[in-house]
């Protein structure tokens, strides 16, 4: 794909960003999620679930569920994908953005 296209879609989809979808359909490595987009498809691999504990497919929501996820990159190539994190780490990183205020060192 073009790099407009890829332009496109990344100031559709920014890094960071929650976003909602569908999930499609269950690979061994991971879900699918449609993103109601023609152009893309969303994906959440494996290792993109949980923090602490190991995942397995049997956990994975089911399909035609509504899930919440956060934008964490992009398959720049005819898969057109968006790699997708529902690690709780990284959702909570993305509702509550927090100011964190610089450190001063004291004279």
């Amino acid at each position: 794909m073009s790099d407009h296209f890829w332009n496109q879609v990344k100031s559709k989809y920014r890094l960071g960003e929650l976003i909602y979808g569908k999930v499609e359909y269950h690979l061994p490595f991971g879900i699918f999620v449609n993103l109601d987009d023609e152009t893309v498809r969303g994906i959440v691999q494996i290792t993109d679930f949980v923090d602490t504990v190991d995942m397995t497919p049997e956990m994975y929501p089911d399909i035609g569920s509504s899930i919440g996820a956060v934008v964490i990159g992009y398959t720049e190539d005819e898969r057109n994908q968006i790699w997708l994190s529902v690690k709780p780490s990284v959702l909570q990183k993305a509702l509550v953005k927090l100011k964190i205020p610089a450190i001063h060192e004291r004279l």
